[in-house]
């Protein structure tokens, strides 16, 4: 099986990644690199015309992490992963999008 997409954390998701427990890490990198190799919604989905979310449940904690995808590259496509959240309803907080939204736009620009 090929690898579908590379993944590059910006600051604030590495920070969100530093304050988790190791096994909580360690499953949303799991299902992180999961999601390179399978289409699963479960896993990687949707939310808007650019912006997307990794989706890990782990112990009853929901996390998510949102990403766009960056194809200005000439290599394979990257996943830019913006920050994360511990969700606690089934509807993903609007503002959580735009903020991933504002991150997208500033990467762009830089």
């Amino acid at each position: 099986m090929k690898q579908k997409f590379t993944v590059e954390f910006l600051p604030e998701a590495v920070e969100f990644m530093n304050i988790l427990d190791d096994k909580a890490r360690g499953k949303i990198y799991f299902n992180i690199k999961k999601a390179q190799y399978i289409n699963d919604s479960e896993l990687f989905k949707k939310l808007n015309g650019d912006i997307w979310e990794f989706r890990t449940l782990y112990n009853g904690i929901a996390y998510r992490l949102f990403a766009f995808w960056d194809k200005t590259k000439k290599h394979e496509t990257l996943v830019i992963a913006t920050h994360g959240i511990f969700k606690k309803t089934n509807k993903t907080p609007a503002k959580e999008i735009e903020k991933a939204e504002r991150i997208r736009e500033q990467y762009l620009k830089n």
